[in-house]
């Protein structure tokens, strides 16, 4: 049990304070006080590991399985006992251009914070480490906690909405650069078509995979700066109001990312559009110019007996020249139309 322990201690009066090293006798301390609650942190517990935590803690069984599935979206649901929440920290690699979204819960109730962490993102150690730092937000009790994992959280929605956005320029400056002049991707060799167009649709999924940690935590992020909520100090609201006000920048980055994504694949298929007319306005000059001296070979190649100018001497230099001339003619044309 001890493995999926991280952290466990008691704050009183702001203060991280020594306790019990059983759980279980350090919760009843908190309560004893009226004063003080514990917070005890779990990685990726198993059901049985976490069945003596959420029977000690009187933690609801839909809740428990909801934590132990960790395929949850973002929300708060309110039970009797306590109070449950649903966070996805986001990670974003910029070397292989993806997102990656764990999963956070936290049980909030009478003296206690329980939080469950899935995957490696979540940003709890330097949480516990800033409020420790700061006794004034702690003494606020057990919603501290789960003010200060939404916003560090939250915060972190900004930084990888940032980092998106500077990829998505590069992105960009790819696909509108001058042929013969590539960048970013296709600087290194790569194919322009496979290679920008494959990019595009892999940060378009990326996005996606934002969104769904972004999109579905408005509401609860207004709830819990909404008066009346159970197990939420009523003057920790204006700090919810910070924090989703930090959500709604970090989804309108996430709706700004996802237009121009559109955009710009949309115009990199319009380019691939008009390179292909190109193409093929170049064939089909370059195939009405071989036209010319195949019809007129063709014409004196049948070996008909009696066919014009067979018996001059000049016939073969004058066909010769006609074809040049007729070549000569049709490039030029071309040329100024802008199809060669």
């Amino acid at each position: 049990m001890r493995a999926v322990i991280v952290d466990c201690a008691i704050y009183r009066e702001g203060r991280r304070t020594e306790g019990p090293s059983d759980f279980s006798d350090a919760l009843a301390e908190a309560r004893a006080t009226g004063d003080a609650f514990l917070w005890i942190g779990l990685h990726e517990p198993t059901e049985e590991e976490f069945a003596l935590v959420s029977s000690e803690f009187g933690l609801h069984p839909l809740a428990v399985e909801d934590a132990l599935a960790a395929h949850q979206r973002p929300k708060l649901e309110v039970y009797e006992d306590s109070l449950f929440a649903v966070l996805k920290p986001v990670l974003y690699d910029p070397e292989s251009d993806t997102v990656t979204t764990d999963e956070l819960m936290l049980f909030v109730g009478d003296s206690f914070v329980v939080t469950v962490r899935h995957g490696e993102s979540s940003p709890l150690a330097a949480v516990r480490h800033r409020l420790e730092a700061d006794p004034e937000v702690l003494r606020h009790g057990p919603t501290s906690v789960l003010y200060a994992v939404s916003d560090a959280v939250v915060d972190q929605y900004v930084e990888v909405g940032i980092e998106l956005q500077t990829d998505l320029e590069e992105l960009e400056a790819e696909v509108f650069a001058p042929v013969g002049e590539p960048t970013g991707a296709l600087a290194k060799g790569t194919p322009r078509a496979p290679s920008t167009a494959a990019r595009i649709y892999t940060f378009k999924r990326q996005v996606l995979e934002f969104r769904r940690a972004t999109g579905p935590l408005t509401q609860p992020i207004l709830r819990l700066s909404s008066p009346g909520l159970p197990f939420v100090d009523e003057h920790a609201q204006p700090f919810f109001r910070d924090v989703s006000d930090h959500l709604a920048r970090a989804n309108e980055q996430v709706d700004g990312l996802d237009r121009l994504l559109s955009d710009i694949l949309s115009a990199h298929l319009a380019q691939m559009g008009v390179r292909q007319n190109d193409d093929m306005r170049k064939i089909s000059a370059w195939a009405a110019m071989a036209a010319v001296p195949t019809m007129v070979a063709g014409i004196y190649g049948m070996n008909f007996e009696h066919m014009p100018e067979l018996k001059w001497l000049w016939s073969y230099p004058a066909l010769i020249l006609f074809m040049a001339l007729c070549e000569v003619g049709l490039y030029r044309q071309f040329k100024r139309r802008g199809w060669l």
